[in-house]
């Protein structure tokens, strides 16, 4: 439930991408573990496109779904963080792909929070996005 659109700390963000981060690793691994082991994939070879395109997929799978259902991914809701459009409503998939697709080129970017006049991330200015806080249950 949100009390007030505030915005989170930038350490509690970092922090909630670090655990984002851990959280994908294992699931990669696993979907490594499964696209190689079905394909007899040996990490080189005609399927080496394939596997990337694959892992990445999987990737944007985790976020879209997560964005698009609750606004929050597993990481997010540890750290009670949700993800809202601009205007308050659920994320299109335009918004998701934007977000995504800026966030993973613009990395070194986030500092961008610090100068921001309402402390968010550029790539949630460009998707029209926001993170709010949750209240403690």
């Amino acid at each position: 439930m949100l009390t007030s659109l505030h915005t989170p700390s930038l350490l509690r963000r970092l922090a909630c991408m670090l655990y984002d981060a851990l959280l994908l690793i294992a699931m990669l691994f696993i979907a490594a573990f499964a696209f190689s082991t079905l394909l007899s994939f040996k990490g080189t070879g005609p399927l080496a496109p394939l596997f990337q395109i694959y892992m990445l997929s999987v990737i944007t799978a985790y976020y879209f779904y997560f964005w698009r259902n609750g606004g929050q991914t597993l990481a997010m809701k540890t750290w009670r963080i949700k993800l809202i459009s601009a205007n308050g409503a659920a994320l299109s998939y335009r918004q998701c792909a934007i977000r995504l697709l800026i966030a993973g080129l613009s990395l070194p970017l986030f500092f961008w929070a610090l100068f921001d006049r309402d402390g968010q991330f550029l790539h949630d200015r460009i998707a029209k996005t926001r993170l709010v806080l949750l209240e403690k249950n």
